[in-house]
Parts: structure tokens; C-alpha cells; sequence
């Protein structure tokens, strides 16, 4: 079945099969795989694996701070939940797919917080029909993803847990202290988590509708800080490859540019710090200068491009697609970056026609 953003399960599905028929190592109950593989998966490895005869490849997955997913997994073996905090754009969701796909085989048991997450829907809810005719049953009874990984032994991940209100965040402190599940509904009802049972919930610090944690419910969770990331020639490389999947996934084979995505990557990475490579300092925009924000202005650009014209990405597009994220917030953002083009562009341009062509769509920023 043709999916427009297959799972990690599927994505990697013959990486995990490599791993999991290799992996002779301890695992938790109900793990698909050891610890040890798990961190091999997420973050690769030189030795490849070997399915039906064939050689696998391992692949790196998340870039970043390789220790930090160690804890990251120890802490899901372990009663505490994993909260994984951070700006927007730095792959929690994607750490967090890849964790659950790796352990469990599926990355799709999710919550989606917001502003209208209810208890109900983090717990349970009711088949109305069912419970008028029937009374409460468990037949009435429709489960969340969080009772469907209680009642399974697999993890729940749970999106955005911030943007819920804090009545509704801390239903889950009485079932991550004692992973019991109470059905008042029920004669006797309580659901017992079985083991392999935790969650997974990611956090967003820098958006505004973010409700805080009470610290009752801080308590129950260890906390990971996903920090940007800080390495051009890194950024560079998880734009290439998110960029390639993406444009293959959606049809689109062309070669991604790499002199025009590293291009792209210190751009974003100089307005997001604040600083140029030639220690220059410059105006940071409010908006989100992400790793995520730039691989989708990339894509569109990619894509408009092959569309459009010869499949070439032109630095007009690039522009073009740019403005967008960097006017998100508040249109006065593009200031910034009109002034970033004044000062940190138009010198670059002097030595690089790669630049130059880059300052000609200054045009655009109006």
C-alpha cells in the first residue's frame, strides 16, 4: 500500500528485520530489540546486517547527541516515562517514532495533544450507541492509544503534551506512578499495564500556547533536551537525505543539490544563532530557523522547480519558498533577513558565483 509518509516501522523495515534476527542480546519484556541495537538502529553503525542473504545496511537516523540516546532508552526500560523537550525542528517526533519502532514494532499508538485534548481522550471514551442500549461494557468501551498500550505491553507516544490543558496532562500521573488504569464505569474495572507498557511524550519550550507542566507530573517523566543542530556540514546532510526521501515519496527523482543545501543549511544555522561564520553578529528572526523549516523550504523549492522548470533549483525559488518561514511569526522578520542579504550575502558574493546568484534574489524580499 502506497503511503505519502510511511512509518518508521515501514521505512526501516528491512533494517529492523537485519537487526532483530542478528540481536542475541538482554531486552526488556515484550522488546523487539536489546538496548544496544536499538541505539544501533537510531544512530548507525559501520558493520552492516544481513537479511535473506543480502547485505543491509545500517543507517544513521538522528543526528545529534549519540549519549543522550542511551538515556533515552534506559529510561524507557526503566518506570519513568521519556519526555523529549526542545525548540520546534529538532526531530523529537522523529527520535521519538524511531524509539517506538525500534521497541515495539509500531509508531503509529499516538496521542496528539492540543488545545481541546480531553481526559477522555487520553483515557478512554464511550461507544454512545452501545452504552444506551447496553449499559457499560467493555464491548461500549472505545480505547485510546494510551489503553491500547497498557492493555498490550507497547509503548504509547504522546505529541505536543504541553499544548493540553493542565487538567487533562495530569490524568497521566496516576498511571505512570502505579501503570494501573481505573474503569469507575465498570464493575471492578481496572487495567493493569503489562509489561514493555511506557510513554513517550514530546515537549515543545519556545511556542506560544504551551501550557506548563505541573510538578507532580514533571516528576514521573526524565526529561532529554533535543538542542539544534550546531554543525553546518551535519545540517547539510539531514537536509539532503530528508529532502531526498521526501521528493521520492512524493514521486519527484531528481538529485538533491548539495552546494545549494549547504547553502541553505548556514543560512538557517547564521539567522538561528545569530552569528555568521565570520563572526560577524546579525538580527535573529522570532520565527523558527529550524532544520525542518529548512528542509521544507528545499522541497518546495524542489518541487516548484521540477514543476515548473528544468528540475534545477534556482536561487530565485529558494528565496521565494524562504520567505514564507521566515515572515511566519510576524511579517517585520523579513527585515532580518533583508538585512542578512545587505551585509552577510553580498560579501560572499564577491567569491562565489553560487553566492552571487544567491544576492541576485535579494530581489524577491520586499
Amino acid at each position: 500500500m502506497e503511503m505519502i509518509k510511511p512509518p518508521a516501522e515501514v521505512l526501516y523495515a528491512r533494517e529492523l528485520q537485519a537487526l532483530q534476527q542478528e540481536d542475541t542480546g538482554k531486552r526488556p519484556p515484550n522488546w523487539l530489540l536489546s538496548p544496544a541495537y536499538i541505539r544501533d538502529f537510531i544512530i548507525g553503525r559501520q558493520r552492516p546486517a544481513e537479511l535473506d542473504g543480502e547485505t543491509v545496511e545500517i543507517t544513521r537516523k538522528f543526528y545529534g547527541n549519540d549519549i543522550l540516546i542511551e538515556r533515552a532508552i534506559v529510561t524507557l526500560a526503566g518506570n519513568r516515562g521519556l519526555m523529549l523537550v526542545g525548540e520546534p525542528g529538532t526531530a523529537k517526533t522523529m527520535l521519538s517514532e524511531l524509539l517506538s519502532a525500534a521497541i515495539c514494532g509500531s509508531s503509529t499508538n499516538t496521542i496528539q495533544g492540543t488545545a481541546g485534548t480531553t481526559e477522555d481522550m487520553i483515557k478512554y471514551s464511550w461507544n454512545y450507541a452501545m452504552l444506551l442500549d447496553q449499559g457499560p461494557s467493555e464491548q461500549a468501551l472505545v480505547p485510546s492509544p494510551l489503553y491500547h498500550g497498557m492493555k498490550h505491553g507497547v509503548l504509547t507516544r504522546f505529541e505536543e503534551i504541553t499544548r493540553c490543558p493542565s487538567e487533562a496532562q495530569d490524568s497521566l500521573i496516576s498511571i505512570l506512578s502505579d501503570k494501573v488504569l481505573n474503569i469507575p464505569e465498570l464493575d471492578g474495572g481496572v487495567l493493569f499495564a503489562k509489561p514493555g507498557f511506557n510513554v513517550i511524550g514530546t515537549a515543545n519550550i519556545r511556542d506560544k500556547g504551551v501550557n506548563e507542566m505541573s510538578s507532580a507530573l514533571k516528576r514521573r517523566f526524565n526529561f532529554e533536551t533535543i538542542r539544534p543542530i550546531s554543525n553546518v556540514k551535519m545540517e547539510a546532510q539531514i537536509i539532503e537525505d530528508q529532502a531526498h526521501n521526501l521528493l521520492l515519496h512524493s514521486g519527484i527523482e531528481i538529485p538533491v543539490e548539495r552546494d545549494v543545501v549547504e547553502l541553505l543549511a548556514t543560512t538557517f544555522m547564521e539567522l538561528r544563532t545569530g552569528k555568521t561564520r565570520e563572526g560577524y553578529k546579525i538580527d535573529i528572526p522570532q520565527s523558527v530557523m529550524s532544520t525542518a523549516e529548512a528542509v521544507s523550504v528545499y522541497v518546495q523549492s524542489a518541487m516548484t522547480s521540477y514543476y515548473y522548470e528544468d528540475g534545477t533549483v534556482s536561487m530565485d525559488r529558494l528565496v521565494q519558498n524562504m520567505l514564507g518561514t521566515a515572515a511566519k511569526e510576524d511579517e517585520k522578520d523579513l527585515g532580518a533577513l533583508k538585512t542578512y542579504f545587505s551585509r552577510v550575502v553580498k560579501e560572499r558574493a564577491r567569491d562565489s558565483e553560487l553566492w552571487s546568484a544567491y544576492y541576485e534574489a535579494k530581489k524577491w524580499i520586499r
